[in-house]
């Protein structure tokens, strides 16, 4: 039988995987060892951590509460049992790369790179603040950011936060313009355009139900969200906006959300790392940094 410790780094590892058999590929186990060390660590829970089928295993809302707190427990454990060794101090010690999409870089990861900075002056923090897909393996990025679906075997990904789009305008503007009432009420407005670097083409607008619009022609575009959300402030245009950067000027009442109901469902934010081994202990210290600085509660980052 398996060591309480080992059941719950298994249990940590399957509650960030796609199934038992991804989280057995990156443990170096079978699927059914994965499956025995979680029943194992329901037993004395009484309580199920997956729902289990034969097509899919689903994280329940017990284990999904207990996995963060596992990994705390681990941590706690790895920084009591770790020897105090050159090699340990060593690892804190050097450059961690790490690529975000620029507004959220700047807004919810640099502080807290900043952070890490400071109570560790031997770690060199390398970011590279861009929204296009940065080439993780080859540009040697030890941490990356991103959004939307994401299944790669090469890395180790933990899923840490949602991000929420509305379409926003000023209160200027709706007094100019009048309210969009309907989706095909766009095509009469003014509207931004954002600009995927990756492609040159605008993204287009997405809204429930699957539905997708270019609103053009635009009144305004530009490859920054930023900029974006200062158009709408400006009451240049109606634009898409992610919620981090449009909430706070609802609040403060410079903002208003409309086509409320025709928003889309949330897009998932993941912090992922490539399958190295071993992973130096100032990796895993920014790993966990950034995904704690994106929890869902406190970020919702851009389209990226």
């Amino acid at each position: 039988m398996l060591h309480s410790q080992d059941r719950l780094r298994i249990f940590c590892v399957a509650a960030e995987a796609d199934s038992f058999r991804d989280a057995a590929a990156r443990l170096g186990m079978s699927p059914q060892g994965v499956t025995r060390a979680v029943q194992e660590l329901e037993a004395p829970y009484g309580e199920l951590l997956f729902h289990r089928t034969t097509r899919s295993v689903n994280i329940t809302d017990f284990g999904a509460k207990l996995a963060p707190r596992a990994r705390a427990c681990l941590n706690q454990m790895d920084a009591v049992l770790a020897p105090a060794s050159p090699q340990a101090a060593s690892e804190m010690v050097g450059r961690v790369r790490v690529t975000a999409p620029r507004s959220l870089g700047r807004l919810r990861v640099l502080p807290a790179l900043n952070e890490v900075a400071r109570l560790h002056p031997g770690i060199v923090i390398d970011i590279r603040l861009s929204d296009e897909l940065a080439d993780v393996v080859g540009g040697q990025i030890d941490v990356g950011v991103r959004m939307g679906l994401f299944k790669d075997n090469r890395f180790v990904v933990r899923k840490v936060g949602a991000v929420g789009f509305g379409v926003y305008g000023s209160r200027a503007l709706i007094k100019r313009h009048g309210e969009p009432q309907r989706i095909s009420d766009l095509s009469a407005l003014p509207t931004t355009g954002l600009i995927d670097q990756s492609t040159g083409r605008p993204w287009h607008w997405f809204f429930s139900k699957e539905r997708r619009v270019l609103p053009e022609p635009f009144a305004f575009v530009t490859d920054d969200p930023e900029a974006e959300c200062d158009a709408v402030m400006s009451s240049v245009a109606f634009g898409q906006l992610p919620d981090y950067l449009a909430q706070p000027h609802v609040h403060a009442k410079r903002l208003v959300q409309v086509l409320e109901a025709d928003s889309p469902p949330p897009w998932d934010v993941y912090a992922y790392r490539p399958q190295r081994v071993p992973v130096p202990k100032r990796v895993r210290l920014v790993f966990d940094a950034i995904a704690n600085a994106l929890k869902e509660d406190e970020a919702t980052p851009e389209r990226a």
